[in-house]
């Protein structure tokens, strides 16, 4: 069996988070070409580079990333090994930071990040919703762990950002009972001229709702259009108008909001990415994320 030389990750390990291999080297008490040659033996023995030149700083590849998120892991494992045999309480798992696009629908977002509480390793969930642009430079500089969203990143950092699709969902039209059991007749032809709830301009559904009217020939009455979709969905239950959103959570959408599906596409589908800036995830809260994700979405056409 091969053996890692866990000197060696231990020093890149503490280089990766002083950003500096001189700081490094003068917190260890280490002389840096000392420092830097035990990290060089570690990147013979990976195979790859885990630095690379950044100004005065060294910024970690995409293999250092993958690397630090184990090291980090395994290090902090030790350090709890070592309080538990003191006696010491300690505190379960790593914190989670993810990121959500803003026009995400809540209750997908929910039913993704739910399942990470619910782990041992996590010991929290900090979620942020802001616009994807914001959210990958957060997602640059190690500030969040996971970016959540319905459109895959495809021009941040050339590449160093990994989409991971998560799965898609077809689309359900949703309105109060009364006007659910009116519309469901004769639906998709029943939305002509009817008020309607559209999402916010730039999202994908609102792509997909517009080219599907338009090949329906039918032309819904626009009455409101928002980018939170708990705020369209309150109108909703008001009302207000039909509304979409994805069948995945149709089931949620009635029990919360108290309406009734007028009708379904599988024509307007929605993706949901996770991206971060590993290739291989290792986090166990964005496992956990990702596999949620994926369960609610399977089968969810």
């Amino acid at each position: 069996m091969e053996w890692l030389n866990y000197h060696h990750l231990f020093y890149f390990w503490h280089a990766a988070r002083e950003g500096s291999v001189t700081r490094a080297a003068k917190k260890l008490s280490l002389a840096q070409p000392t420092l830097s040659a035990q990290i060089g033996q570690l990147e013979e023995r990976l195979g790859g580079k885990l630095f690379h030149s950044r100004g005065r700083e060294r910024a970690l590849t995409q293999l250092g990333r993958t690397v630090f998120g184990y090291a980090d892991s395994i290090f902090a494992l030790g350090g709890e090994l070592l309080a538990v045999a003191a006696g010491e309480h300690v505190a379960d798992g790593r914190r989670l930071v993810v990121g959500a696009v803003d026009v995400l629908p809540k209750l997908v977002v929910y039913r993704m990040l739910a399942p990470a509480l619910a782990r041992k390793e996590v010991s929290g969930v900090v979620c942020t919703e802001d616009r994807l642009e914001r959210l990958l430079a957060g997602l640059a500089t190690d500030e969040i762990d996971l970016v959540l969203s319905d459109t895959p990143n495809v021009t941040f950092a050339h590449g160093r950002a990994h989409n991971h699709l998560l799965g898609e969902s077809g689309t359900s039209f949703f309105a109060t009972r009364t006007e659910a059991r009116r519309l469901s007749r004769g639906f998709p032809r029943s939305l002509d001229q009817q008020p309607f709830l559209l999402p916010g301009e730039g999202t994908s559904l609102r792509r997909g709702l517009e080219r599907w009217f338009d090949e329906q020939g039918v032309r819904p009455v626009v009455v409101g259009e928002f980018v939170d979709s708990a705020l369209l969905q309150a109108f909703g239950q008001a009302g207000v108008g039909v509304f979409a959103a994805p069948t995945a959570i149709e089931a949620e959408i009635r029990r919360q909001w108290a309406v009734s599906v007028v009708g379904r596409t599988d024509t307007v589908r929605e993706r949901y990415y996770a991206i971060s800036v590993e290739r291989r995830l290792v986090h166990p809260g964005v496992l956990a994320v990702v596999h949620a994700a994926r369960r609610l979405l399977e089968h969810r056409a």
